[in-house]
């Protein structure tokens, strides 16, 4: 979605939702009744294997809109988690699908922002193709990497699970790309030097 404020109507009929961690905003099965923005904090979306296997689809962060496939569905597919204090705005389906059908710029970004959502889970995906810890550790800086940093939010075993990895893969994996020169880690960011 654009940047710039929202149309009145969709503003207008939104609420505002705050959640402590580990509060739960929707759980998979819930009816589909809204989309929502991450207005602070992060929000995890998650689903439980058949082996109670916790895995992180995507982590929501601020400005982001998530749950935007529940217009098309009847219920969740997930759970929608807080990973930290939390405010979510809460755009009802109805109010949405009746901007989206009557507002053709609004429409146009909407698909924009899918499509870009697309390209992400694509390279999600990517880099749990990639067998080497060391070499998706590495993609996964490349991919995030703005001004040669990488800003932390939350923790990094946050990073493993959205990456696959153990946290102490990751751990390891970044202490010897630090012991390499490669990237320094200066607390909530990480230089790349080389790469």
């Amino acid at each position: 979605m654009p940047p710039d404020p929202l149309p009145a109507s969709l503003e207008s009929g939104s609420t505002v939702r705050v959640l402590a961690p580990g509060d739960l905003l929707f759980r998979q099965g819930d009816p589909a009744a809204a989309i929502y923005k991450v207005e602070s904090g992060r929000l995890r979306l998650i689903r439980r294997t058949i082996d109670d296997h916790l895995v992180i689809l995507h982590t929501a962060r601020r400005g982001e809109f998530f749950a935007e496939a529940s217009l098309f569905a009847e219920a969740y597919h997930c759970d929608a988690v807080a990973a930290a204090q939390s405010g979510v705005r809460v755009y009802p389906k109805a109010i949405v699908m009746d901007a989206l059908r009557n507002d053709p710029a609004l429409a146009e970004a909407f698909m924009a922002r899918l499509a870009h959502q697309l390209q992400e889970l694509r390279a999600r995906m990517e880099l749990r193709n990639i067998r080497s810890a060391r070499e998706r550790v590495l993609q996964y800086l490349r991919l995030r990497v703005h001004n040669r940093s990488i800003a932390v939010e939350g923790q990094l075993q946050d990073i493993a699970a959205e990456i696959g990895i153990t946290r102490e893969a990751l751990y390891r994996t970044l202490a010897a790309l630090e012991a390499e020169g490669c990237l320094t880690r200066m607390g909530t960011a990480i230089l790349l030097k080389k790469i």
